[in-house]
Protein backbone atom coordinates (compact mmCIF):
# COMPACT_ATOMS: atom_id res chain seq x y z
CA UNK A 1 0.00 0.00 0.00
CA UNK A 2 0.98 3.62 0.68
CA UNK A 3 0.84 6.48 2.46
CA UNK A 4 -1.61 9.10 2.42
CA UNK A 5 -0.18 13.03 2.35
CA UNK A 6 -0.44 14.06 -0.78
CA UNK A 7 3.30 14.36 -1.51
CA UNK A 8 3.82 10.88 -0.77
CA UNK A 9 1.03 10.01 -2.97
CA UNK A 10 0.61 12.55 -5.65
CA UNK A 11 2.59 10.12 -8.57
CA UNK A 12 2.64 10.06 -11.83
CA UNK A 13 0.71 9.90 -15.06
CA UNK A 14 -0.76 7.64 -17.24
CA UNK A 15 -1.03 9.73 -21.09
CA UNK A 16 1.42 12.16 -22.60
CA UNK A 17 0.37 15.79 -21.45
CA UNK A 18 -0.64 18.01 -23.88
CA UNK A 19 1.96 20.18 -23.70
CA UNK A 20 4.61 17.39 -24.92
CA UNK A 21 5.02 17.44 -28.58
CA UNK A 22 2.47 15.52 -30.27
CA UNK A 23 4.18 13.27 -32.61
CA UNK A 24 6.44 12.56 -29.55
CA UNK A 25 5.47 9.26 -27.84
CA UNK A 26 5.81 9.41 -23.77
CA UNK A 27 8.61 6.94 -23.81
CA UNK A 28 12.08 7.38 -24.61
CA UNK A 29 13.82 7.10 -27.85
CA UNK A 30 15.96 9.51 -29.29
CA UNK A 31 16.33 12.16 -26.43
CA UNK A 32 19.94 13.55 -28.30
CA UNK A 33 19.30 16.23 -30.17
CA UNK A 34 21.12 17.88 -32.60
CA UNK A 35 22.03 21.12 -31.66
CA UNK A 36 23.31 19.46 -28.47
CA UNK A 37 20.28 19.64 -26.16
CA UNK A 38 19.27 16.32 -24.16
CA UNK A 39 15.52 16.01 -23.76
CA UNK A 40 13.51 13.95 -21.54
CA UNK A 41 10.18 13.12 -20.39
CA UNK A 42 9.31 12.67 -16.76
CA UNK A 43 6.41 12.08 -14.58
CA UNK A 44 4.92 12.92 -11.13
CA UNK A 45 3.63 16.33 -11.59
CA UNK A 46 0.86 17.26 -9.89
CA UNK A 47 -1.86 18.32 -11.05
CA UNK A 48 -3.52 21.42 -11.50
CA UNK A 49 -5.88 21.38 -8.83
CA UNK A 50 -2.94 20.97 -6.59
CA UNK A 51 -2.23 24.74 -6.77
CA UNK A 52 0.26 25.07 -4.36
CA UNK A 53 2.68 21.92 -4.99
CA UNK A 54 1.88 22.53 -8.58
CA UNK A 55 3.36 26.16 -8.42
CA UNK A 56 6.30 24.79 -6.27
CA UNK A 57 7.03 22.15 -8.92
CA UNK A 58 7.11 24.65 -11.61
CA UNK A 59 9.71 26.76 -9.70
CA UNK A 60 11.67 23.84 -9.18
CA UNK A 61 11.60 23.10 -12.57
CA UNK A 62 12.59 26.36 -14.00
CA UNK A 63 15.41 26.65 -11.82
CA UNK A 64 16.56 23.57 -13.09
CA UNK A 65 16.65 24.54 -17.00
CA UNK A 66 18.06 28.19 -16.40
CA UNK A 67 20.84 26.38 -14.53
CA UNK A 68 21.13 23.48 -17.31
CA UNK A 69 20.08 25.25 -20.49
CA UNK A 70 21.31 21.99 -22.53
CA UNK A 71 18.68 19.55 -20.84
CA UNK A 72 14.81 19.86 -21.87
CA UNK A 73 12.50 18.49 -19.36
CA UNK A 74 9.02 17.26 -20.31
CA UNK A 75 6.80 16.82 -17.09
CA UNK A 76 3.29 14.95 -17.63
CA UNK A 77 0.70 15.25 -14.79
CA UNK A 78 -2.31 13.54 -13.77
CA UNK A 79 -3.63 12.32 -10.49
CA UNK A 80 -2.51 9.50 -9.57
CA UNK A 81 0.58 9.40 -11.68
CA UNK A 82 0.82 5.60 -11.56
CA UNK A 83 -2.16 3.45 -12.06
CA UNK A 84 -1.85 -0.22 -11.48
CA UNK A 85 -4.13 -0.55 -14.40
CA UNK A 86 -2.19 1.11 -16.85
CA UNK A 87 1.52 0.55 -15.35
CA UNK A 88 2.41 -2.85 -16.23
CA UNK A 89 0.63 -1.74 -20.18
CA UNK A 90 2.39 1.59 -20.47
CA UNK A 91 6.05 -0.58 -19.88
CA UNK A 92 5.28 -3.47 -22.83
CA UNK A 93 4.07 -0.79 -24.72
CA UNK A 94 7.14 1.56 -24.81
CA UNK A 95 4.74 4.40 -23.47
CA UNK A 96 6.89 4.63 -20.43
CA UNK A 97 8.81 8.36 -19.54
CA UNK A 98 12.16 8.55 -19.31
CA UNK A 99 12.24 8.99 -16.14
CA UNK A 100 9.54 7.59 -14.05
CA UNK A 101 7.90 7.26 -10.85
CA UNK A 102 7.73 3.72 -9.10
CA UNK A 103 6.51 2.38 -5.58
CA UNK A 104 8.89 0.58 -3.60
CA UNK A 105 7.10 -2.41 -4.21
CA UNK A 106 7.40 -2.12 -8.00
CA UNK A 107 11.03 -1.94 -8.43
CA UNK A 108 11.66 -5.98 -8.43
CA UNK A 109 8.60 -6.45 -11.48
CA UNK A 110 9.86 -3.49 -13.48
CA UNK A 111 13.71 -4.93 -12.96
CA UNK A 112 12.26 -8.56 -13.08
CA UNK A 113 10.63 -8.02 -16.90
CA UNK A 114 13.38 -5.86 -18.29
CA UNK A 115 12.05 -2.34 -18.18
CA UNK A 116 14.32 -0.68 -16.23
CA UNK A 117 17.60 0.96 -17.02
CA UNK A 118 20.71 -0.23 -14.85
CA UNK A 119 22.01 2.99 -13.20
CA UNK A 120 25.56 1.53 -11.91
CA UNK A 121 27.81 3.05 -14.28
CA UNK A 122 26.19 6.77 -13.93
CA UNK A 123 25.97 7.03 -9.84
CA UNK A 124 29.08 9.39 -9.79
CA UNK A 125 26.78 11.74 -11.64
CA UNK A 126 24.50 11.91 -8.83
CA UNK A 127 25.91 13.69 -5.84
CA UNK A 128 23.25 12.93 -3.41
CA UNK A 129 23.33 9.28 -3.50
CA UNK A 130 25.53 7.57 -0.49
CA UNK A 131 23.84 10.30 1.66
CA UNK A 132 20.31 8.41 0.98
CA UNK A 133 19.69 6.00 4.10
CA UNK A 134 20.69 2.56 2.32
CA UNK A 135 18.20 0.56 3.59
CA UNK A 136 16.21 2.57 1.19
CA UNK A 137 18.69 2.29 -1.73
CA UNK A 138 18.34 -1.42 -1.13
CA UNK A 139 15.02 -1.46 -2.42
CA UNK A 140 16.35 -0.18 -5.80
CA UNK A 141 19.52 -2.74 -5.70
CA UNK A 142 19.23 -6.08 -7.08
CA UNK A 143 22.00 -8.52 -7.65
CA UNK A 144 24.67 -5.52 -6.94
CA UNK A 145 23.13 -3.20 -9.96
CA UNK A 146 21.21 -0.06 -9.26
CA UNK A 147 17.75 0.84 -11.06
CA UNK A 148 16.02 3.22 -9.17
CA UNK A 149 16.48 6.20 -6.67
CA UNK A 150 14.58 6.57 -4.02
CA UNK A 151 12.82 10.18 -3.57
CA UNK A 152 10.64 9.60 -0.08
CA UNK A 153 10.21 7.13 2.28
CA UNK A 154 7.79 6.69 5.66
CA UNK A 155 7.37 4.28 8.42
CA UNK A 156 4.43 3.12 9.97
CA UNK A 157 3.76 4.36 13.90
CA UNK A 158 0.76 4.85 16.32
CA UNK A 159 -1.10 7.89 16.03
CA UNK A 160 -3.09 8.97 18.66
CA UNK A 161 -5.26 11.67 20.42
CA UNK A 162 -3.46 13.48 22.91
CA UNK A 163 -7.03 14.98 24.21
CA UNK A 164 -8.44 11.80 24.79
CA UNK A 165 -4.91 10.46 26.66
CA UNK A 166 -5.23 13.08 29.18
CA UNK A 167 -9.13 12.94 29.38
CA UNK A 168 -8.78 8.83 30.30
CA UNK A 169 -5.97 9.74 32.83
CA UNK A 170 -3.45 8.60 30.28
CA UNK A 171 -0.23 10.24 30.01
CA UNK A 172 0.22 12.22 26.71
CA UNK A 173 3.56 11.88 26.09
CA UNK A 174 4.38 8.40 27.05
CA UNK A 175 2.38 6.39 24.12
CA UNK A 176 1.70 2.38 24.59
CA UNK A 177 4.82 0.81 23.12
CA UNK A 178 3.58 -2.82 23.29
CA UNK A 179 0.53 -4.40 22.21
CA UNK A 180 -0.62 -5.25 26.00
CA UNK A 181 -0.46 -1.43 26.43
CA UNK A 182 -1.94 -0.44 23.55
CA UNK A 183 -4.97 -2.68 24.51
CA UNK A 184 -5.08 -1.32 28.03
CA UNK A 185 -5.26 1.79 27.18
CA UNK A 186 -8.02 1.67 24.35
CA UNK A 187 -10.25 0.31 27.03
CA UNK A 188 -9.78 3.23 28.70
CA UNK A 189 -10.33 5.40 26.34
CA UNK A 190 -13.51 3.37 25.58
CA UNK A 191 -14.82 3.74 28.99
CA UNK A 192 -15.32 7.85 28.05
CA UNK A 193 -18.46 6.59 26.19
CA UNK A 194 -20.23 8.78 24.09
CA UNK A 195 -19.22 6.93 21.24
CA UNK A 196 -15.66 7.26 22.23
CA UNK A 197 -13.55 4.26 20.37
CA UNK A 198 -10.36 3.17 21.75
CA UNK A 199 -8.26 1.64 18.91
CA UNK A 200 -9.47 1.36 15.38
CA UNK A 201 -7.96 -0.71 12.07
CA UNK A 202 -8.67 -1.14 8.64
CA UNK A 203 -10.47 -4.15 7.21
CA UNK A 204 -11.49 -3.71 3.52
CA UNK A 205 -10.18 -3.38 0.25
CA UNK A 206 -6.74 -4.37 1.00
CA UNK A 207 -6.33 -2.07 3.55
CA UNK A 208 -6.64 -5.01 6.47
CA UNK A 209 -4.42 -6.87 4.86
CA UNK A 210 -1.57 -3.98 4.83
CA UNK A 211 -2.56 -3.45 8.62
CA UNK A 212 -2.29 -7.25 9.27
CA UNK A 213 1.30 -7.19 7.51
CA UNK A 214 2.39 -4.28 9.88
CA UNK A 215 1.28 -5.84 12.95
CA UNK A 216 3.03 -8.96 12.01
CA UNK A 217 6.08 -7.49 11.64
CA UNK A 218 5.61 -5.59 15.14
CA UNK A 219 5.21 -9.02 16.57
CA UNK A 220 8.50 -10.27 14.68
CA UNK A 221 6.73 -12.48 11.83
CA UNK A 222 6.80 -12.31 8.46
CA UNK A 223 4.53 -12.59 5.86
CA UNK A 224 6.64 -14.55 3.44
CA UNK A 225 9.59 -16.28 3.77
CA UNK A 226 13.43 -15.83 3.01
CA UNK A 227 13.01 -17.45 -0.40
CA UNK A 228 10.06 -15.56 -1.75
CA UNK A 229 7.79 -18.87 -2.11
CA UNK A 230 5.83 -19.47 1.19
CA UNK A 231 3.52 -17.95 3.23
CA UNK A 232 4.99 -17.40 6.96
CA UNK A 233 1.48 -15.99 8.35
CA UNK A 234 -0.12 -19.45 10.17
CA UNK A 235 2.72 -18.81 13.20
CA UNK A 236 2.36 -17.49 16.71
CA UNK A 237 3.50 -14.56 15.58
CA UNK A 238 0.25 -14.13 12.87
CA UNK A 239 -1.85 -15.28 15.58
CA UNK A 240 -1.17 -13.49 18.20
CA UNK A 241 -2.00 -10.33 15.51
CA UNK A 242 -5.75 -11.61 15.42
CA UNK A 243 -5.62 -12.58 18.66
CA UNK A 244 -5.18 -9.35 19.83
CA UNK A 245 -7.50 -7.63 17.47
CA UNK A 246 -10.35 -10.49 18.29
CA UNK A 247 -9.93 -9.96 22.13
CA UNK A 248 -10.19 -6.09 21.56
CA UNK A 249 -13.30 -5.97 19.90
CA UNK A 250 -15.17 -9.13 21.26
CA UNK A 251 -13.59 -8.83 24.94
CA UNK A 252 -12.49 -5.59 25.68
CA UNK A 253 -15.65 -3.77 23.16
CA UNK A 254 -12.91 -1.35 22.65
CA UNK A 255 -13.21 -1.35 18.82
CA UNK A 256 -16.42 -0.02 18.39
CA UNK A 257 -19.35 -2.27 16.40
CA UNK A 258 -18.72 -0.36 13.24
CA UNK A 259 -16.13 -2.51 11.45
CA UNK A 260 -15.16 -3.00 7.63
CA UNK A 261 -13.35 0.32 7.68
CA UNK A 262 -11.04 1.67 5.77
CA UNK A 263 -8.12 4.67 5.89
CA UNK A 264 -11.32 7.47 4.85
CA UNK A 265 -13.35 6.23 7.87
CA UNK A 266 -10.78 6.10 10.53
CA UNK A 267 -9.46 9.57 9.97
CA UNK A 268 -12.92 10.85 10.26
CA UNK A 269 -12.99 9.26 13.62
CA UNK A 270 -9.95 10.98 14.70
CA UNK A 271 -10.54 14.25 13.45
CA UNK A 272 -13.67 14.47 15.10
CA UNK A 273 -12.25 13.67 18.53
CA UNK A 274 -13.61 10.42 18.52
CA UNK A 275 -10.58 7.69 18.21
CA UNK A 276 -7.97 7.35 20.59
CA UNK A 277 -5.46 5.53 18.08
CA UNK A 278 -4.85 3.57 14.73
CA UNK A 279 -1.86 2.48 12.94
CA UNK A 280 -0.81 5.33 10.27
CA UNK A 281 2.27 6.99 9.13
CA UNK A 282 3.35 10.72 10.11
CA UNK A 283 1.34 11.99 6.75
CA UNK A 284 -1.73 11.45 7.88
CA UNK A 285 -1.47 13.89 10.63
CA UNK A 286 -1.79 17.00 8.06
CA UNK A 287 -5.12 15.52 6.32
CA UNK A 288 -6.36 14.90 9.84
CA UNK A 289 -5.77 19.04 10.53
CA UNK A 290 -6.61 20.09 7.19
CA UNK A 291 -9.72 18.04 6.08
CA UNK A 292 -10.66 16.27 9.48
CA UNK A 293 -10.98 18.65 11.61
CA UNK A 294 -8.58 17.82 14.06
CA UNK A 295 -5.94 20.50 15.65
CA UNK A 296 -1.87 19.46 15.70
CA UNK A 297 -2.03 20.42 19.16
CA UNK A 298 -4.07 17.11 19.75
CA UNK A 299 -2.38 14.84 17.32
CA UNK A 300 0.83 12.97 17.84
CA UNK A 301 2.65 9.96 16.78
CA UNK A 302 4.50 7.32 18.63
CA UNK A 303 6.36 4.21 17.53
CA UNK A 304 4.78 0.67 16.53
CA UNK A 305 4.00 -0.89 19.36
CA UNK A 306 5.77 -4.19 20.03
CA UNK A 307 9.58 -3.20 20.04
CA UNK A 308 10.59 -5.47 16.82
CA UNK A 309 9.37 -3.58 13.69
CA UNK A 310 7.85 -1.74 11.64
CA UNK A 311 6.99 -1.59 7.85
CA UNK A 312 8.37 1.07 5.40
CA UNK A 313 7.22 2.31 2.40
CA UNK A 314 7.92 4.54 -0.10
CA UNK A 315 8.94 5.88 -3.75
CA UNK A 316 11.52 6.65 -6.14
CA UNK A 317 12.49 7.07 -10.08
CA UNK A 318 13.68 4.15 -12.19
CA UNK A 319 14.32 4.79 -15.54
CA UNK A 320 13.32 3.82 -19.18
CA UNK A 321 15.59 0.92 -20.43
CA UNK A 322 15.86 2.67 -23.71
CA UNK A 323 17.08 6.14 -22.46
CA UNK A 324 19.89 7.41 -23.89
CA UNK A 325 23.98 7.62 -21.73
CA UNK A 326 22.66 11.57 -21.79
CA UNK A 327 19.32 10.94 -21.11
CA UNK A 328 19.98 9.23 -17.62
CA UNK A 329 22.94 11.78 -16.61
CA UNK A 330 20.18 14.65 -17.49
CA UNK A 331 17.70 12.59 -15.45
CA UNK A 332 19.93 11.83 -12.33
CA UNK A 333 20.59 15.94 -12.35
CA UNK A 334 17.41 16.52 -12.32
CA UNK A 335 16.08 14.22 -9.91
CA UNK A 336 19.28 15.96 -7.40
CA UNK A 337 17.99 19.51 -8.23
CA UNK A 338 14.41 18.50 -7.86
CA UNK A 339 14.05 16.30 -4.85
CA UNK A 340 17.78 15.04 -3.10
CA UNK A 341 19.42 17.78 -1.87
CA UNK A 342 18.76 18.76 1.63
CA UNK A 343 17.10 21.93 2.37
CA UNK A 344 16.01 22.48 -1.26
CA UNK A 345 13.75 21.45 -4.18
CA UNK A 346 10.12 20.39 -3.73
CA UNK A 347 10.44 17.96 -0.80
CA UNK A 348 12.85 19.88 1.05
CA UNK A 349 12.29 23.93 0.69
CA UNK A 350 10.76 24.56 4.09
CA UNK A 351 10.87 28.19 4.04
CA UNK A 352 8.67 28.19 1.32
CA UNK A 353 6.53 25.45 2.87
CA UNK A 354 6.12 27.87 5.69
CA UNK A 355 5.39 30.82 3.66
CA UNK A 356 2.19 28.52 2.01
CA UNK A 357 1.03 27.35 5.06
CA UNK A 358 2.04 23.87 4.61
CA UNK A 359 3.39 21.85 7.47
CA UNK A 360 6.95 21.54 8.15
CA UNK A 361 8.58 19.40 11.43
CA UNK A 362 6.76 16.40 10.36
CA UNK A 363 9.10 13.39 11.74
CA UNK A 364 9.23 12.07 8.09
CA UNK A 365 10.22 11.65 5.04
CA UNK A 366 13.89 11.27 6.59
CA UNK A 367 15.23 10.48 3.48
CA UNK A 368 19.40 11.41 4.29
CA UNK A 369 22.27 10.43 6.73
CA UNK A 370 25.13 11.98 8.09
CA UNK A 371 25.95 15.74 7.39
CA UNK A 372 22.86 15.84 4.89
CA UNK A 373 20.60 14.68 6.79
CA UNK A 374 21.95 17.60 9.72
CA UNK A 375 21.52 19.95 7.24
CA UNK A 376 18.25 18.90 6.04
CA UNK A 377 16.52 18.63 10.07
CA UNK A 378 18.22 22.03 10.48
CA UNK A 379 16.42 23.78 8.05
CA UNK A 380 13.16 21.99 9.02
CA UNK A 381 13.72 22.69 12.72
CA UNK A 382 14.58 26.36 11.56
CA UNK A 383 10.91 26.44 9.59
CA UNK A 384 8.80 24.52 11.82
CA UNK A 385 5.14 25.47 12.02
CA UNK A 386 3.57 22.46 13.78
CA UNK A 387 4.48 20.89 17.40
CA UNK A 388 7.53 19.05 16.72
CA UNK A 389 7.17 17.54 20.00
CA UNK A 390 4.18 15.73 19.91
CA UNK A 391 6.30 13.23 17.44
CA UNK A 392 9.77 12.45 19.18
CA UNK A 393 8.69 9.72 20.76
CA UNK A 394 8.48 8.36 17.24
CA UNK A 395 11.65 9.31 16.49
CA UNK A 396 13.50 8.02 19.52
CA UNK A 397 11.11 4.53 19.17
CA UNK A 398 12.29 4.19 15.22
CA UNK A 399 15.48 4.11 16.44
CA UNK A 400 15.30 0.61 17.71
CA UNK A 401 12.59 -1.27 15.26
CA UNK A 402 13.83 -3.21 12.14
CA UNK A 403 12.49 -1.16 8.88
CA UNK A 404 10.52 -4.05 6.60
CA UNK A 405 9.44 -3.30 3.47
CA UNK A 406 6.33 -5.00 1.80
CA UNK A 407 5.89 -8.41 0.79
CA UNK A 408 6.06 -9.27 -2.83
CA UNK A 409 2.98 -9.67 -4.61
CA UNK A 410 1.99 -7.54 -2.07
CA UNK A 411 -1.69 -6.07 -3.07
CA UNK A 412 -3.10 -9.83 -3.97
CA UNK A 413 -1.83 -10.90 -0.96
CA UNK A 414 -3.75 -7.87 1.27
CA UNK A 415 -6.66 -9.53 -0.32
CA UNK A 416 -6.10 -12.49 1.27
CA UNK A 417 -5.21 -10.97 4.69
CA UNK A 418 -8.12 -8.43 4.34
CA UNK A 419 -10.66 -11.82 4.85
CA UNK A 420 -8.86 -13.16 8.19
CA UNK A 421 -8.67 -9.33 9.57
CA UNK A 422 -12.54 -8.78 8.89
CA UNK A 423 -13.46 -12.09 9.90
CA UNK A 424 -11.94 -11.62 13.74
CA UNK A 425 -13.66 -7.93 14.01
CA UNK A 426 -17.40 -9.38 12.67
CA UNK A 427 -17.61 -12.83 13.65
CA UNK A 428 -17.26 -13.45 17.64
CA UNK A 429 -16.85 -16.98 17.09
CA UNK A 430 -13.85 -16.79 14.02
CA UNK A 431 -11.66 -19.72 14.34
CA UNK A 432 -8.11 -17.96 13.90
CA UNK A 433 -6.23 -21.10 13.07
CA UNK A 434 -8.40 -22.04 10.25
CA UNK A 435 -7.99 -18.21 8.83
CA UNK A 436 -4.48 -18.74 8.96
CA UNK A 437 -4.19 -21.73 7.81
CA UNK A 438 -6.84 -21.02 4.60
CA UNK A 439 -5.04 -17.88 4.02
CA UNK A 440 -1.36 -19.52 4.03
CA UNK A 441 -2.49 -21.84 1.80
CA UNK A 442 -3.77 -19.25 -0.78
CA UNK A 443 -0.66 -17.17 -0.45
CA UNK A 444 1.57 -19.87 -1.43
CA UNK A 445 -0.87 -19.97 -4.63
CA UNK A 446 -0.22 -16.68 -5.56
CA UNK A 447 3.56 -16.76 -4.54
CA UNK A 448 4.02 -19.91 -7.16
CA UNK A 449 2.10 -18.44 -9.75
CA UNK A 450 4.41 -14.97 -9.41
Amino acid sequence: MRSTGFRRTVVAIGVCSSLALAATACGSGDGDSASGRTRITVNCEPPKSAKVDRNFFEEDLASFTRQNPDIDVVAHDAFPCQDPKTFDAKLAGGQMEDVFYAYFTDAKHVVGINQAADLTPYLKELKSYHTIQKQLRDVYTMDGKVYGIPRTGYSMGLIYNRKLFRKAGLDPDKPPTTWDDVRADARRIAALGSGTVGYADYSAQNQGGWHFTAELYAQGGDVVGADGKKATIDTPEGHAVLQNLHDMRWTDDSMGSKQLLVINDVQQMMGSGKLGMYLAAPDNIPILVKERGAHYDDIAIGPMPGGKATLIGGDGYMFNKHDTPAQIRAGLKWLDHMFLTPGSGFLGDYARAKQHDAPVGLPEPRLFTGAADAKDQQAKKANANVPVENYQSFLDGNQQLTMKIEPPDAQQIYSVLDSAVSAVLTKQDADIDQLLKDGSGKIDGILARS
